[in-house]
Formats: structure tokens, C-alpha cells, sequence
């Protein structure tokens, strides 16, 4: 600090007082609320970190499940359709689809996304296109249903393609 900005401190700090000490203890911590959620990582996985979900990436299960799920052999059990829904109001039903698919004990699951808006190429290139279909990925490693899943892919052109996100859970056991 310069003289200036020093004598114009003193100034402003002139009238304060500092506050009395008391004999109160004032680093207890606070009580923390205890949230239980009915589903928790260490309920269904209490391996290692789990990598993020990529598309088609089925490192973490067994050869033969994974040549079934890419060749999409598994019955899709539950399906959610994402038309229309706004951002924040997807990421409630995809989080809670997810759960609720997992304690219904489904196998394979299927997210319908969309491809988003058909844009020419002479329109804005800074036009979105396809936002649940970029977040729903994301949503889907967050650590409250990252654990839920085994893989992730897109089924053939004929049944949705990249508009529709398949998902392989894990079993439920209890």
C-alpha cells in the first residue's frame, strides 16, 4: 500500500472495536443432517473408482454379456422418451428412471433422446442441436447412478441409433 491508501484505511478503520473474547467454545461443528438415500454406491458397487461411461466401452463385464449387449440382445425392459421434455425437468426423469429401473431389477434400459433439431448448414453455427442428447451421457456419470450401470451404447440405425442411449445395469441383489 502506498501513504495514500494507508492513511485512508486508518480512516476507515478507526472506529471499529474489536469484539470481547468469551469463554464460549465456537469451533464445534455443526450437526450435519443425515440423508440416507435409498440407493448408494456402496450398496450396489464397493470396488474401485468406476471410469466415466463411454459409448460402446464394455471393459468392466464379461465377454460373452458384452457380445450379447452390442449386438443388442438384451430386451429392452423399461424405455423413457425425452421428446419434449426441458433440460431440468430430463434430468429429473432420467435420474429417477435409472433408480427405478434398477429396483425393478431390469436388465437393459433405453433413454430416447432424439437426435435434436435438423439444422441446415447454412444456419447458425452457434445454434444448439441435440442438448439432452449431449447432458444425458453426463447425467448418467454422475456418482448417485454412475454405479447403477454397466455400459452404455447405441443401438443399430434401424432402432433409434444415436438418438437413443441403451444402458446395461447391473443386477439387483439383495
Amino acid at each position: 500500500m502506498n501513504n495514500e491508501d494507508e492513511s485512508w484505511w486508518k480512516e476507515a478503520v478507526k472506529d471499529i472495536v474489536p469484539l470481547k473474547k468469551t469463554d464460549r467454545e465456537t469451533s464445534k461443528p455443526k450437526k450435519e443432517l443425515k440423508v440416507t438415500p435409498k440407493i448408494t454406491a456402496n450398496t450396489v458397487y464397493s470396488g474401485s473408482k468406476l471410469d466415466d461411461l463411454q459409448f460402446g466401452n464394455t471393459d468392466n463385464i464379461d465377454a460373452n454379456t458384452a457380445k450379447k449387449f452390442r449386438k443388442g440382445e438384451f430386451r429392452i425392459e423399461a424405455e423413457l422418451d425425452l421428446h419434449g421434455c426441458t433440460e431440468n425437468n430430463a434430468f429429473d426423469k432420467v435420474i429417477n428412471f435409472v433408480k427405478n429401473s434398477y429396483l425393478k431389477q431390469y436388465r437393459c434400459i433405453a433413454i430416447i433422446t432424439g437426435k435434436g433439431l435438423h439444422v441446415t448448414e447454412e444456419s447458425d453455427i452457434f445454434c444448439t442441436r441435440g442438448v439432452l442428447k449431449d447432458r444425458v451421457p453426463q447425467w448418467l456419470n454422475l456418482p448417485e447412478v454412475r454405479p447403477l450401470i454397466l455400459s452404455i451404447t447405441h443401438p443399430a440405425p434401424k432402432d433409434g441409433g444415436s438418438g437413443v442411449i441403451q444402458i446395461l445395469l447391473r443386477r439387483h441383489r439383495n
